[in-house]
C-alpha cells in the first residue's frame, strides 16, 4: 500500500461517495477505463476486492469500508494543511462543503454568494435534500456543515442557532379565513390541509402545535417541496404551514395570504451543525462566525414582513 498513488486513492474515494465507475469519471475528469484500471491497481496492491456489484448497484467490500474511512481522514489531513498554510499566508482559500435542508435553499445562496465575496479564494459545494438524507450525510461526516431547521437529536452533534425561521399559516387570496382575526387554531384543524413529507422539520413543529391542543390535521395532500405546495394553495386545494423564508422571494404576487391564527406564527431557529468531536477546517471556522452574523446579511426584516398576518403576499420588486 505504500507505493499507492495519491490519484488512486481519490479516484477510490470518488467511486464509494458517488456509487458509480462513471459518475466518478465525469468529476475527475478521467475516461471509465482510466478509472477502472486505477481501481484494479489498488485493489491488487490491498490483496482484497474493494467493490462488489450486485445487480446494478456498486458496495463497498470489508475492506472496502476500511480504506474509505482510511481516505477520508488522509483527505482531511491535507485540506487542514493547505487551509492552514495559506492562513499563515494572510489568504482564506479551500473548500467548503455545505449541505442545507430544502427550506434553507431560499436563503443558503445569498449567505453563501457574500460570503464568497469576502474570501473568494474558497470553493463552495452546497447540496440540498430533505432533512432525513441531511442527517444521513451527517452521521457519516460528508460535508463541513449543515444547517436545519431544528437540532439534530437522532445524531451526536454540535447544534447552535444563528437566525430566526417562522412559520406562518398561508391560504388562498380568496379564502373565507383570509380577513377574519386571531382565528382559532381548532377552526384550523377544520381546513384540507397541504404537509411536507414525513420526516420533514417544517411538518414536525406544525404537527407538534397542533398536537398539544388535542387537535389532529385533516391532511389532504403531502407534497415534497416548498414550490408544490405554494403552487396547491393557490390552487384551492387547502391551506399549509411553511417558513416565511420561502414567501420573501419567489412568491406568485396576490395569490394566497398569510392567515392571523392564535398561536402562529411559531418562531423557531435555523442551526448550523457538526459531527462532535469534529476538528472544524479554517474556512468552516470562518464560515461558522459569519453564520453568527447572518441577520444582517440577508433580510430577515423583509422576510418577516411577507409573513405579517392577513398580508397578501406579492412578487418581491
Amino acid at each position: 500500500m505504500r507505493h499507492r498513488t495519491l490519484r488512486q486513492l481519490e479516484v477510490f474515494e470518488a467511486i464509494a461517495r458517488l456509487g458509480s465507475f462513471t459518475r466518478a469519471a465525469e468529476e475527475l475528469f478521467l475516461t471509465q477505463p482510466t478509472v477502472s484500471m486505477q481501481i484494479k491497481k489498488l485493489s491488487d496492491a490491498v490483496g482484497l476486492p474493494l467493490f462488489e456489484q450486485v445487480g446494478k448497484k456498486i458496495y463497498l467490500t470489508d475492506a472496502g469500508h476500511e480504506l474509505h474511512r482510511t481516505c477520508r481522514g488522509i483527505f482531511e489531513h491535507l485540506a487542514h494543511f493547505e487551509m492552514v498554510t495559506a492562513d499563515m499566508k494572510g489568504l482564506k482559500t479551500g473548500k467548503l462543503r455545505l449541505a442545507v435542508v430544502t427550506t434553507a435553499k431560499y436563503f443558503a445562496p445569498r449567505l453563501l454568494g457574500m460570503f464568497c465575496q469576502q474570501y473568494p479564494g474558497v470553493e463552495v459545494s452546497l447540496k440540498v435534500s430533505n432533512r432525513e438524507r441531511v442527517l444521513e450525510r451527517l452521521a457519516a461526516n460528508q460535508d463541513d456543515l449543515y444547517i436545519l431547521g431544528q437540532p439534530p437529536e437522532e445524531a451526536d452533534a454540535v447544534a447552535e442557532a444563528f437566525l430566526e425561521n417562522t412559520l406562518v399559516v398561508i391560504a388562498p387570496a380568496h379564502h373565507a379565513l383570509a380577513k377574519k382575526k386571531k382565528i382559532p387554531l381548532a377552526r384550523i384543524a377544520e381546513e384540507p390541509f397541504l404537509l411536507r413529507e414525513p420526516g420533514s422539520g417544517t411538518r414536525m413543529a406544525t404537527e407538534r402545535v397542533f398536537a398539544t391542543q388535542g387537535l389532529k390535521l385533516k391532511v389532504r395532500m403531502e407534497l415534497g417541496s416548498n414550490e408544490a405546495i405554494k403552487q396547491a394553495v393557490i390552487g384551492g386545494l387547502g391551506i399549509s404551514v411553511l417558513s416565511s423564508h420561502t414567501l420573501a422571494l419567489d412568491a406568485p404576487a396576490r395569490q394566497f395570504v398569510v392567515l392571523d391564527v392564535q398561536g402562529f406564527p411559531i418562531r423557531r431557529h435555523w442551526y448550523f451543525a457538526y459531527p462532535a468531536g469534529k476538528q472544524l477546517s479554517i474556512v468552516a471556522s470562518t464560515f461558522v462566525d459569519y453564520l453568527r452574523q447572518a441577520s444582517k446579511y440577508i433580510g430577515v426584516v423583509s422576510a418577516q414582513e411577507h409573513g405579517r398576518p392577513g398580508r397578501l403576499v406579492k412578487k418581491a420588486e
